[in-house]
């Protein structure tokens, strides 16, 4: 999700650190004190999440919720807190992670197990709710979810008589139509996010499960060695060689990607549904404005298979306030409260519920596309030590995209790498 990218908030907050000692150590048997918490996530410019929390502190003066706003990237997120949970700081009380991280918080004991009855599990898209498990018992409740979406030139694809691609060959297939176009004629067929960062991951593992292999089981035991594995790989690989991506994407993030596509440089782009109304924008900032649509991301036989973004809401071990804290959640994860945030943003919610409101549904024309997804989607690789093994994904896939290495040294450098990695999940 963009991961990584895709949550919400905008105000900050200056609060005071303090760690627990002997018998009030929240990290020493929990504890499930009330009042005024701290709300550790990430930076959005709708101004929505502030709003519902200032609703929530109107009705409960005595429980008042500060919101503490994290790095913008994914890597400076996580960095942060870290470095509050290995100090054992109780300055966040609720924190936002994102859904790979939660085998890794949970194994480390720096999220606290969180009672299925007080949250309506049931209600919730169920590939993100498995992924907010640890050995069976939950750890976090899913805030934001989503898939890629497919943005296609849908006027192009019109004048040059074809149809939305379902697979990877109907789509190089289709922008040998398009690109013979006057109107194509300096754009290139196809781009995601191939820079070296936890985007690539995304897409490895995305070109991966949509040749209908994977890139580790559930267990977390690493399955690259497979010919549906080097076909997902290849895809991405011979995409470059042979021009359906363009070279300047190695260096494509998620802003990247969007300003080419919204620049006519494109004439399909694999992104999140939060660039969709910065694409539609009419004040002469996107030139594809009325222009595109969306579908599900294509794959080797069919439609493909997302890689699930999100992120999740947990109740930090550290927190002495974690009744509180565990209450907050539930407030922001209700059905009521999604329905509020989705109608002042563009995030994807996590119940399925809001995906078939009607209002919404004519306010977000993609939401079809994006439940079906979702629905499809999976979660990128569950393991402990998460952070290494998309360093290792990472660095493979980026020699394999340059030239480096082999589709067939990267696999076998990666398989060997995630085995060593999983010994500890």
């Amino acid at each position: 999700m963009r991961k990584a990218a895709i949550a919400a908030l905008v105000t900050s907050a200056l609060v005071t650190t303090a760690c627990g000692s002997g018998a009030d150590d929240p990290a020493e048997g929990g504890s499930d004190g009330r009042g005024p918490i701290t709300f550790a996530t990430l930076k959005d410019g709708t101004g929505t999440v502030p709003e519902l929390v200032e609703r929530w502190n109107s009705e409960h003066p005595d429980q008042k919720v500060s919101i503490v706003e994290l790095p913008e990237d994914a890597d400076g997120q996580r960095q942060k807190l870290v470095q509050q949970a290995q100090t054992k700081s109780g300055a966040y009380d609720v924190v936002t992670i994102d859904l790979p991280w939660n085998a890794e918080f949970a194994a480390r004991r720096w999220i606290t197990e969180l009672p299925r009855e007080q949250f309506d599990v049931d209600g919730l898209f169920q590939a993100p709710l498995r992924g907010s498990e640890y050995r069976g018992k939950l750890y976090s409740i899913p805030h934001f979810t989503g898939s890629a979406m497919l943005y296609y030139r849908e006027d192009l694809l019109n004048k040059a008589g074809v149809q939305p691609p379902t697979t990877w060959e109907e789509m190089r297939a289709a922008c040998e139509k398009v690109l013979a176009l006057p109107e194509a004629k300096d754009a290139s067929c196809y781009a995601g996010q191939f820079d070296k960062y936890e985007g690539l991951t995304v897409n490895f593992s995305e070109a991966v499960a949509s040749a209908g292999g994977q890139v580790t089981d559930e267990q977390g035991n690493p399955r690259l060695d497979t010919p549906e594995a080097k076909a997902g790989l290849e895809f991405l690989v011979d995409g470059f060689r042979d021009g359906t991506m363009p070279t300047e994407a190695i260096t494509y993030k998620e802003e990247e990607g969007r300003r080419a596509f919204q620049q006519g440089k494109l004439i399909f782009h694999r992104n999140w549904a939060y660039i969709y109304a910065l694409m539609n924008a009419t004040d002469g900032s996107s030139g594809v404005a009325g222009k595109f649509d969306v579908t599900v991301i294509p794959g080797k036989d069919g439609p493909g298979v997302s890689s699930l973004g999100g992120n999740n809401l947990a109740v930090s071990s550290f927190s002495a306030k974690q009744a509180t804290a565990r209450d907050f959640i539930a407030y922001l994860t209700a059905l009521e409260t999604q329905l509020e945030h989705a109608r002042g943003s563009a995030y994807p919610m996590t119940r399925t519920e809001v995906y078939s409101d009607p209002g919404l549904r004519e306010q977000y024309p993609y939401l079809t596309v994006l439940k079906e997804g979702t629905e499809n989607a999976r979660p990128r690789p569950s393991l402990v030590r998460y952070g290494d093994a998309s360093t290792v994904i990472q660095e493979n896939v980026y020699a394999a995209l340059n030239g480096d290495k082999t589709v067939d040294a990267a696999l076998s450098a990666m398989q060997q790498g995630l085995t060593e990695i999983a010994k500890e999940s």
